[in-house]
């Protein structure tokens, strides 16, 4: 079963700053892609950052280049998103989203086989 659970959302004031997990704990093997993804109210869902790690590689989505750092446990079964920085624009509904089968990085959404139930983030000016 790979059911992805967030935790770490809440609300802060414009400028604080959050951090995001994202747990897979019955899958019994690494994954190699995750990735955070996100809506507002109204919006579509919109890319936040995705990783590889198969090659480390990692992929931030403009808004949020400079400000979010992705990351993933040695086991590669849980992922996070440090937040900087946070601004009004960034309050959402943030997922994350995970692919066990992947062999090269991922930044569509479409590219995600499985999905958490989001958590969410208020940021406040």
């Amino acid at each position: 079963q790979v059911q992805p659970v967030e935790s770490g959302g809440g609300s802060v004031r414009a400028g604080g700053s959050l951090r995001l997990s994202c747990a897979v704990s019955e899958y019994p093997y690494s994954i190699p892609c995750m990735g955070w993804f996100r809506q507002a109210p109204g919006n579509e869902r919109e890319g936040v950052a995705t990783i590889y790690s198969g090659t480390g590689s990692i992929y931030y989505f403009d808004s949020v280049k400079g400000r979010f750092t992705i990351y993933q446990d040695s086991a590669k079964k849980t992922l996070y998103l440090q937040m900087n920085s946070l601004k009004p624009e960034d309050t959402a509904v943030y997922y994350c989203a995970v692919s066990p089968f992947c062999v090269s990085q991922r930044t569509s959404a479409d590219d995600f086989s499985f999905w958490g139930q989001g958590t969410q983030v208020t940021v406040s000016s």
